[in-house]
């Protein structure tokens, strides 16, 4: 089996120094050959053979950045200053003062914490920016005419869809659900679990202040298997936590109550600056409610598809933005889509 693990290896790898997309080879069937593999071997070798094949995935992901990252400053147009006071008569190009820029907070954090996720098994997924009201409210177990939809002040358009609803500007990832669940659905049947992260913006008709924007990000993140508990969801988050802080943290559930999970809970963790101490990033509480999780809806996997009897799965939304603030120490949410250069140029 080994062997097998190793001459995957060996041909993925080679595709990656050579490919100009080379995040597709995290979904090249050689990898799901493997995968395969595994309920067909006797129960005391799963286990390790199970162990080999994370690690090579983790392997192939860090291959895979450094080969983005490659192809990024490789492509890089040089940089021109469109508001300079100058013009092409005024000199050579040359001579035209230049500045380089940088990557904008949001987006490095967002490619480190997919980064993350991705070395624990899940696939990245893209939102949508423009969305139905389908997939934004009766996908998710909020029947039209439900009070929990009044929680979600969301953005219309004057555009409809066929059934003549308004689109709406997504106020939440989980529009995504009921899509990432039927598209990988095909995974169960293949003893595979449905793994996925959705990072991406949302937007809401929100009362500007330090801690509220009408634009923001969050990441949305699905899980489905058979017999998912509450447990596998706590272990889950704990531990992208601690990656992305990097030290051990406590942490803490309240029950909550979301439309599209049951049980519902609000996800707390431990102050990484205080320590449970109290400082100003924490109110003085030692706490941060940072995440909104839950096991999924029997309702929402039926709307997939997917028989809530036989299997079962948790899901989580974390807002990235309040994730950046917290490990950066940045007092006010309005600065990431203020461009402001001074605020910009820190990072």
């Amino acid at each position: 089996m080994a062997d097998t693990i190793d001459s995957v290896r060996t041909t993925l790898l080679s595709q990656i120094a050579e490919s100009d997309s080379p995040r597709d080879i995290l979904r090249a069937p050689e990898l799901k050959s493997i995968a395969a593999i595994i309920p067909t071997l006797p129960p005391e070798e799963r286990s390790g053979f199970g162990k080999q094949l994370n690690e090579l995935r983790q392997e192939l992901a860090g291959v895979i950045e450094q080969r983005e990252l490659a192809l990024e400053n490789a492509n890089q147009p040089a940089p021109i200053d469109v508001t300079a006071p100058w013009d092409v008569n005024a000199g050579p190009v040359s001579l035209l003062p230049t500045e380089s820029g940088s990557v904008h907070p949001l987006m490095r954090e967002i490619r480190k914490l997919s980064g993350i996720f991705e070395r624990m098994g899940f696939v990245i997924e893209d939102s949508r920016e423009i969305d139905d009201t389908y997939h934004m409210f009766d996908a998710l177990n909020f029947p039209k005419g439900h009070p929990a939809r009044d929680d979600y002040d969301t953005f219309q358009t004057v555009e409809t869809d066929q059934s003549g609803e308004p689109l709406v500007a997504p106020a939440h990832t989980s529009t995504m659900q009921n899509r990432v669940l039927k598209k990988y659905k095909e995974n169960l049947m293949n003893g595979e679990p449905i793994a996925v992260v959705v990072p991406d913006r949302v937007f809401r008709n929100e009362d500007l202040d330090a801690r509220h924007e009408h634009t923001f990000y969050q990441v949305e993140g699905v899980y489905v298997s058979k017999g998912v508990t509450i447990g596998n969801l706590i272990a889950t988050l704990q531990t992208f936590l601690e990656e992305y802080y990097g030290k051990a943290l406590d942490i803490r559930t309240n029950p909550f109550y979301f439309p599209f999970t049951e049980p519902s809970f609000e996800f707390a963790l431990s102050c990484p600056f205080c320590e449970k101490a109290g400082c100003k990033v924490c109110s003085f509480e030692g706490w941060i409610e940072l995440i909104g999780c839950g096991m999924i809806h029997p309702n929402v996997l039926k709307a997939a598809g997917i028989d809530p009897t036989e299997y079962t799965g948790f899901a989580w939304g974390l807002g990235i933005d309040r994730l950046v603030m917290m490990k950066n120490g940045i007092e006010d949410v309005r600065h990431f889509e203020s461009a402001k250069l001074d605020f910009l140029r820190q990072f």
